[in-house]
């Protein structure tokens, strides 16, 4: 019996969520291949994954380059469900993005442009 009462009331307190809408933006641009911005003008750093440098002392251009590419290729100019995590030192939002049901983070790490950030892996179900 209590366990009944249990999961009838953790169906109540959670069922409410499964019914919120998804929060989706657009996305502008992705300058790299792990940070976008939104029509909006939001910066938004793609949690969990890590992708090559563009500029700097660790820059390496050309896988950098494919990575953007193939990023603005998926979410360029379309819109995207977000979930926001945090922001980061430099103010970005850190989050995780989806298209039609596709996590983009675990797509660019399965096509091989990104690689898992294990730092900061914990934030996303799917790379756990």
């Amino acid at each position: 019996m209590m366990f009944q009462v249990v999961l009838i009331t953790g169906l109540l307190i959670l069922a409410p969520l499964a019914a919120l809408p998804q929060i989706t933006i657009i996305i502008d641009h992705c300058y790299d291949g792990d940070t976008c911005t939104s029509t909006k003008g939001e910066k938004i750093r793609l949690a969990c994954i890590d992708t090559p440098e563009l500029r700097g002392k660790r820059a390496n251009p050309i896988p950098s380059k494919a990575a953007r590419d193939y990023l603005n290729g998926l979410v360029a100019g379309e819109e995207v469900s977000i979930r926001r995590i945090t922001k980061d030192r430099y103010g970005r939002t850190v989050a995780e993005l989806s298209r039609n049901g596709v996590n983009i983070q675990e797509r660019l790490v399965d096509k091989g442009f990104a690689s898992l950030y294990k730092r900061y892996s914990d934030q996303c179900d799917w790379s756990r």
